[in-house]
């Protein structure tokens, strides 16, 4: 172990552990049973931590969350490793030509006026690499404008980002005014169909009206997933000052109306804020 002490703080320390420890002779048993699909979760946990961290600028838990994510990204190098794939020293050669050959302006001494037109280069990039890889729509199928928007991200994002691919080719209102006409039109649906009591419907229009909120986002420079984080954030701080206030009254959400609730304590918890 000593050994292994004089390699804390290098990348090859970390490496070796991950190998000992899926090694199916004295290995941890949990890690060596794991497989690329089981440790999916856990990375899309470690990432949103990471985001929590930076979200209450905690540098502390920030820096164990980085090594947390980056444990993950040495997890898969493993068992790519060990399936004769790759290992984690093509992860980092693949990455750092792609960030050269994506940045000509830094590294190879392209010149562009604005950020528009860094953005069509990076995009003609990407497009070049997939006829590289061979990744090109098949005879029945056209390339689209929405092309590699993975359907793994979370609805929000995905929305956020299928509306700037389609931003992009011009698929879009130019002012604010017929966004937010758009998203009190589905407000309005949404209304009419809770009148109607048909829940497939409903669902299809709030889905709408969420979609049309997230484009209200994109149009107010604002990311949508961060909003809704700070809104999730106030909430929370809200309600359990909220709570603090009745247990001091002791007072129960069962003993009076949600209305009085709102009224006293959750109005002072707001007011306290300000």
């Amino acid at each position: 172990m000593d050994d292994q002490t004089n390699k804390s703080g290098k990348i090859e320390g970390l490496l070796e552990i991950m190998a000992r420890l899926r090694d199916p002779d004295g290995g941890c048993p949990w890690d060596v049973e794991q497989t690329f699909a089981t440790i999916v979760p856990h990375t899309i946990e470690e990432a949103y931590e990471v985001a929590d961290a930076i979200g209450n600028n905690d540098m502390a838990s920030l820096k164990d969350e980085l090594g947390d994510l980056l444990f993950q990204v040495v997890f898969y190098a493993q068992m790519a490793k060990e399936a004769g794939e790759f290992d984690f020293n093509d992860v980092v050669a693949a990455v750092s030509e792609k960030m050269v050959r994506r940045h000509p302006h830094v590294f190879a001494g392209a010149v562009f006026d604005n950020q528009e037109q860094q953005l069509e280069a990076w995009e003609a990039i990407k497009r070049q690499e997939k006829v590289d890889r061979g990744q090109t729509p098949d005879d029945n199928m056209k390339e689209s404008a929405l092309d590699g928007v993975i359907s793994a991200l979370p609805a929000l994002s995905r929305a956020y980002k299928l509306q700037k691919r389609a931003a992009r080719v011009g698929f879009d209102w130019d002012t604010l005014a017929p966004v937010v006409g758009k998203v009190r039109e589905e407000l309005e649906e949404v209304e009419a169909e809770i009148e109607s009591g048909d829940r497939g419907r409903l669902e299809d229009e709030l889905g709408d009206l969420l979609f049309c909120c997230v484009n209200l986002a994109r149009k107010l420079d604002i990311d949508p997933e961060s909003a809704l984080r700070g809104g999730n954030a106030k909430f929370e701080r809200r309600f359990r000052r909220m709570e603090t206030l009745m247990d001091a009254d002791n007072k129960g959400f069962d003993a009076m109306p949600v209305e009085d609730v709102l009224d006293i304590y959750w109005t002072q918890a707001k007011r306290e804020e300000c």
